[in-house]
């Protein structure tokens, strides 16, 4: 038995053909991983922005739990679960065409959408509304949680890896559920 080797191309066909088709396909899967990991870090980035001020204001001043990691590695820790996320994501869009592949994709667009909900609700909206906005944000990463899980389970039959890669999101995300909660019964 031969291994196998690329055909050359017929006489009949001009330089480089077939190789362009093969190209654009590479150039298109490198735009969407960008794409796609881009996203996820622009999520966490705008969540950043928007609540960076009461970080250093009423957070400080909290009481929060003795398992709190310092707040510097909050960052690094996220944006190595966002670039998770979106390779995730990614490794589902390029199987698109499998019947389960967009609705996959959709449940992992609501669970990004609850979690950049969840900063501004916690860290902005406790000025507005004290201890309720704790106890709120403390029920919507209960539902992020579950979003998660629900993504895993959706991208398991699709790309057992995809679903992998979100297994340290879903851990920290429990984590942080411990944070929220105890500053929501300490407050």
């Amino acid at each position: 038995m031969t291994p196998y080797t690329p055909s050359a191309a017929s006489p009949d066909t001009p330089a480089g053909a077939g190789t362009t088709s093969s190209l654009d396909s590479s150039v298109k899967q490198i735009l969407a991983l960008i794409l796609f990991v881009v996203i996820p870090q622009a999520v966490g980035l705008l969540g950043s922005l928007l609540t960076a001020d009461q970080v250093d204001g009423w957070y400080a001043e909290a009481s929060k739990a003795p398992w709190t990691p310092p707040e510097a590695v909050f960052g690094p820790v996220w944006t190595v679960l966002y670039l998770l996320m979106g390779i995730g994501a990614w490794l589902i869009w390029r199987k698109r065409h499998w019947l389960n592949a967009r609705p996959a994709l959709s449940i992992f667009v609501v669970q990004l959408v609850l979690n950049s909900i969840w900063s501004p609700l916690f860290f902005g909206g406790y000025p507005w509304f004290g201890a309720a906005a704790l106890w709120m944000a403390m029920a919507l990463i209960l539902v992020l949680i579950i979003a998660i899980i629900e993504t895993m389970r959706r991208f398991w039959p699709i790309s057992r890896v995809a679903a992998l890669l979100l297994s340290p999101y879903l851990a920290w995300t429990i984590y942080a559920s411990t944070l929220n909660l105890y500053i929501a019964l300490t407050d």
